[in-house]
């Protein structure tokens, strides 16, 4: 098989379970992740013919993309803020909008020096380490309750050299949460999908992605968010700030919730679908 029958095999396999863009998408990232050819020097050699190797990892992928499972877990990589980094099924697959989080802490972090980051729910370490990269001189820490996102997130950061103190924690465990230190900016992107909001999503994502990262009890919604507001507001320094990534459903309760929490100058934002997505709030000086 060449590259190029590849590539129309991949899209043809999948179009009833793709549209045709996102098909195409689909198997330019499997093609390259076989090749380790970019797309233009797939289209120049594209009567090249394939290894019996690589032809058997073709196998694997389409069958692997026909039970849905996200390319990025076939490929075992997915960019981040312009940082390829490794996830597998321990960690969810970074989104696009969560950059944006990212980003609106770096504005907010501009001209301050040696700030002190925590973030809460790290997975595959996406947050810390996008922060480390763009604020090198600030100290990024960060905690799960899972040993496999660690594994991943550190492993990302060997890999890149960015220096974060990743720490096995459960943050809904109050005396674990007690020794840590003070911090000027908290983030979280923890759970917030309802568990009755499941049939509504795509298999390819409550199927395949870890549970653990995604749900919360349908009586408990704010579960994460209100254990989190709590540990934010003992352990931020004054002037210091909280951001939340956040169900676009939830977007006045998180603000009253912080609020009720003391934190002033709470903001809701939209990501770039013009959905409700992130909060911030403020601990007074």
């Amino acid at each position: 098989m060449t590259i190029q029958t590849a590539f129309t095999y991949i899209t043809g396999t999948i179009s009833e379970l793709y549209d045709e863009r996102e098909a195409a998408n689909i198997a330019h990232i499997i093609m390259e992740h076989l090749t380790g050819m970019s797309k233009l020097d797939r289209i120049v050699h594209k009567t090249k013919i394939l290894s019996p190797d690589q032809n058997n990892r073709l196998k694997l992928a389409i069958e692997a993309l026909q039970r849905q499972e996200p390319v990025q877990y076939i490929t075992g990589s997915s960019w981040f803020y312009g940082m390829e980094l490794m996830v597998n099924k321990d960690v969810l697959i970074p989104r696009p909008e969560t950059e944006e989080l990212v980003e609106w802490m770096v504005h907010d972090a501009a001209h301050r020096h040696r700030l002190q980051l925590l973030d809460i729910g790290t997975g595959s370490g996406c947050i810390p380490l996008a922060l480390k990269k763009a604020l090198p001189d600030a100290q990024v820490s960060a905690i799960d309750v899972s040993e496999g996102a660690l594994h991943v997130a550190r492993t990302n950061a060997s890999r890149l050299r960015l220096e974060v103190n990743f720490i096995h924690m459960d943050a809904l465990d109050a005396q674990q949460v007690a020794t840590l230190p003070e911090f000027d900016m908290i983030v979280s992107n923890p759970p917030y999908i309802t568990q009755s909001e499941q049939t509504s999503m795509q298999e390819r994502v409550w199927g395949y992605e870890p549970s653990l990262a995604l749900f919360v009890p349908d009586n408990d919604a704010l579960l994460f968010y209100r254990h989190i507001t709590i540990l934010a507001k003992s352990k931020l320094q004054p002037g210091g700030a909280l951001y939340f990534e956040i169900n676009e459903a939830l977007g006045k309760e998180v603000v009253a919730l912080m609020e009720e929490h003391g934190f002033q100058q709470v903001t809701l934002k939209q990501d770039m679908f013009g959905k409700d997505r992130m909060v911030k709030g403020e601990i007074s000086d």
